[in-house]
């Protein structure tokens, strides 16, 4: 388990519906972040094993039944979360919980029928939000084959992009500190976040890079491109992927891509699915055939294609899938991993970018969690969580005057490994020097290896 300061906010009265992976995830970070949660889930086993985990009350039944959310506390709910694997089932228990509590409602809906719809029903059915896992994760991978040397692309509402790399052998950052990179760059760019030799750190302008080191940095989409091409990167977005398996999250990505121009080829064991995945993706390829086969691999061309994507529902295809690909080709390769048992071996193997779906759907709603229970001096627009969850990257926007505003970041007294690397202002993107001030309405990006921040106060040592 991950630590949480106390920051003094009393917690939301939570209820989640679904033990799965995301709802496990979900009981997993919110408790850390001081809520009390309610699990309901069908299953005994399930509620036995995450209430002997964590400090949570379990109740087994039907979360779209009035009696078994009465039980849970349906009445004083702040919010109801609804993660089972049923949508149907998810928005008739947001429903029911709306029409019975006063509670704020979260659905997770999966189906593409109901995709073109989420806005119709989310404002129908008053919920919070309704999140399609698979349709985020999409959108995740497209911004990733969009910058082809990023390990991860996380965006932000105020239009700026955080981007984590690795130096390669040889590049003209090894050896370079900090300080010396800016001063060559004449754009607007900050490293915020660098992982070396398995430690974390929120650099100072001293701070010297080294070859393997994992690099994270904000800018606007434009001046990264500019970054990369000035640190001898390739910044050409990739022409054409493969993708091994033809799930609901291939649906989404393939479609994405294939809007974006991009040429798309899905290899799907499962007969059916390719003759649906034919219908709904006319301008795709679709194989029908074993993506684990190294000699139809071959015969579709995986040595040529410049994106290589695993998306099987079998953790350890995946990785074998992409060690292959990058053995034969020189492909960006992107492996999607469901299960959080060996994270650690997982980070020694060259796997390119990692995309850990539960995480994406997870880091919303707890941003949405976040900025319901913050101060309201300002509102959390976005979160995400960096480095195995070592770091935090908060996007707030400042709605009111408060002890940060109108006063230098020089003169304020920041907490340690804290850094305040964007600030959006009517359009602009500004990184901040110590003469800069944080003003009512902008949106502000700190980046800390803190955790539970819910108000842009969090930033100052108490």
């Amino acid at each position: 388990m991950f630590g949480r300061k106390k920051t003094g906010h009393q917690g939301l009265n939570i209820i989640i519906v679904g033990c799965g992976k995301v709802g496990a995830t979900l009981v997993e970070r919110l408790s850390q972040e001081g809520h009390d949660i309610t699990i309901i889930d069908k299953n005994a086993e399930k509620i036995q094993e995450i209430s002997n985990l964590y400090d949570v009350m379990g109740l087994v039944g039907n979360g779209a039944s009035y009696s078994v959310l009465k039980e849970a506390g349906v009445d004083n709910a702040d919010l109801i979360i609804a993660v089972a694997d049923s949508d149907e089932l998810n928005l008739l228990c947001c429903t029911v919980a709306k029409r019975v509590g006063n509670c704020a409602a979260i659905a997770r809906v999966r189906t593409p029928d109901y995709s073109q719809e989420i806005d119709y029903l989310r404002e129908k059915l008053g919920l919070a939000k309704i999140i399609n896992p698979e349709s985020a994760f999409a959108r995740e991978v497209a911004r990733i084959l969009a910058m082809p040397n990023a390990l991860e692309v996380d965006s932000f509402h105020g239009r700026a992009e955080l981007v984590k790399f690795k130096i390669p052998k040889g590049n003209m950052l090894d050896g370079m500190t900090i300080e010396t990179l800016g001063g060559m760059m004449n754009i607007q760019c900050i490293i915020c976040a660098v992982e070396k030799e398995g430690e974390v750190y929120i650099p100072s302008g001293k701070f010297v890079l080294h070859e393997g080191d994992i690099v994270s940095v904000v800018a606007s989409k434009h001046d990264l491109k500019t970054f990369f091409e000035k640190i001898g990167f390739k910044t050409k977005r990739v022409n054409d992927v493969m993708i091994i398996g033809g799930g609901k999250a291939a649906y989404y990505l393939a479609k994405r891509l294939m809007y974006t121009g991009i040429d798309v080829k899905i290899i799907e064991q499962n007969r059916q699915r390719c003759e649906e995945l034919s219908i709904l993706l006319p301008k795709a390829i679709i194989i029908n055939g074993d993506g684990t086969d190294q000699e139809l691999l071959k015969e579709e061309g995986i040595d040529a294609t410049e994106a290589f994507i695993a998306l099987t529902g079998i953790d350890e295809e995946n990785i074998l899938l992409t060690l292959h690909a990058n053995q034969v080709s020189n492909a960006k390769v992107v492996t999607k991993i469901n299960r959080m048992n060996f994270k650690e071996v997982i980070g020694t193997l060259d796997l390119g970018s990692v995309v850990y779906p539960r995480y994406v759907t997870a880091e919303a709603i707890i941003a949405y969690v976040r900025a319901k229970n913050n101060s309201r001096n300002s509102n959390i627009e976005t979160l995400h969580h960096m480095y195995d969850n070592r770091v935090e990257a908060i996007e707030f926007r400042v709605e009111k005057k408060s002890l940060v505003t109108n006063i230098p970041l020089k003169d304020l007294k920041l907490k340690k490994s804290l850094l305040v690397s964007c600030i959006s202002r009517d359009g602009r993107l500004i990184i901040p020097s110590g003469q800069d001030s944080i003003q009512v309405g902008d949106c502000v990006i700190i980046v800390t290896t803190h955790t539970g921040f819910h108000d842009i106060q969090d930033i100052l040592e108490q």
